[in-house]
């Protein structure tokens, strides 16, 4: 099975306010990392303090990197229509939904699904799900936290995890039963219809 793991750091918690500080996307095939998309984000914006303890990233850091607009046709593209998976989904899907939006951009074509919900289903139980915690739960190998590529490459290894603990007799449920696991309905990028530029009647006289 084939997916994309994606994890975004950002200023803030504010979609449309807060600005992507950086992303990170990683193609899982048959439960292992077989191909990178990852980059620091110019978000136009100084990055607080307590962004900056989180994630280590600072506007030195940032101020020379292409801002989020530069990447969405590119992510778009190598995503395509394989599912997506990001632990606590909802806030980088509305994060990456309004810069679709603003910049009238391609987006995935793939279902992105929550890992937070679905582990909470599967692996009950735990003192709480955030990344981390199941990260060692589960022994998958880390180093640190909170920087968006190895953020997302977590966030396959533990669909692997879920994917291989709800498999019947070898075989992965359908995408119907997956998404029944988050106990909420998949979510999906927005199919941007670009307007076409009005021609200027003036510069054709």
């Amino acid at each position: 099975m084939r997916y994309i793991a994606f994890d975004l750091e950002t200023t803030g918690f504010l979609p449309g306010v807060d600005q992507i500080t950086e992303i990170g996307a990683v193609r899982f095939e048959n439960g292992k990392p077989a191909s990178v998309f990852a980059s620091l984000v110019n978000p136009r914006q100084s990055i607080p303090e307590g962004a900056r303890k989180v994630t280590g990233i600072t506007d030195e850091m940032v101020k020379d990197q292409p801002p989020i607009e530069n990447f969405l046709e590119e992510f778009a593209e190598f995503c395509g229509e394989d599912m997506v998976v990001a632990h606590n989904a909802p806030f980088d899907f509305q994060f990456l939904t309004a810069d679709i939006k603003k910049f009238e951009s391609s987006a995935p074509r793939g279902l992105v699904l929550d890992t937070c919900a679905m582990a909470r289903k599967v692996f009950p139980g735990l003192m709480n799900y955030k990344l981390g915690t199941l990260v060692q739960h589960l022994g998958i190998q880390s180093t640190g936290f909170h920087r968006a590529q190895e953020d997302a490459t977590y966030c396959g290894h533990l669909f692997a995890h879920i994917l291989n603990k709800v498999a019947v007799n070898g075989q992965i449920p359908d995408t119907e039963t997956l998404v029944s696991l988050s106990g909420k309905s998949a979510l999906k990028f927005p199919k941007i219809i670009k307007q076409p530029k009005q021609l200027d009647l003036l510069s054709s006289l």
